[in-house]
C-alpha cells in the first residue's frame, strides 16, 4: 500500500491510496479521498493478462462513487505492442493530427 498526495494544489483530490500486488507490481485499487479527506472513489483493476511474457495489463477497470453510487466500468481488449511508433509521433502536431 502507498499513500500519494497531489503535486497540483488545485487537485480535487487530498490523497491516493494505491493497493500494489508485491508478487508482480499490478495495482490492485487505488483510493481517492475528496477535499474534506472522506473516500471519494474507488478504481479496481481486474483481470489482468500478461503479453509478450512481460507486460501486464488489466482488462478491467472499475471506478465506483462512493458519495453518489455510480460506477463505470472500462473494458479493454486488443492491446497492441511493438507497433513501430516513435517520439516523433508523439509531438504535438502529430498528437493533433491523430485525432
Amino acid at each position: 500500500m502507498v499513500e500519494q498526495d497531489p503535486v497540483d494544489k488545485n487537485s480535487g483530490y487530498t490523497r491516493r491510496i494505491v493497493w500494489i500486488d508485491k508478487s508482480e507490481y499490478r495495482i490492485q485499487k487505488i483510493d481517492f479521498y475528496d477535499r474534506k479527506n472522506s473516500l471519494l472513489k474507488t478504481l479496481t483493476y481486474s483481470n489482468y493478462k500478461q503479453f509478450l511474457n512481460k507486460y501486464w495489463r488489466a482488462m478491467t477497470m472499475t471506478m465506483v462513487n462512493h458519495q453518489n453510487g455510480k460506477s463505470t466500468d472500462l473494458v479493454w481488449d486488443k492491446y497492441k505492442f511493438r507497433v513501430g511508433l516513435s517520439d516523433k509521433d508523439f509531438n504535438k502536431n502529430s498528437l493533433k493530427r491523430a485525432h
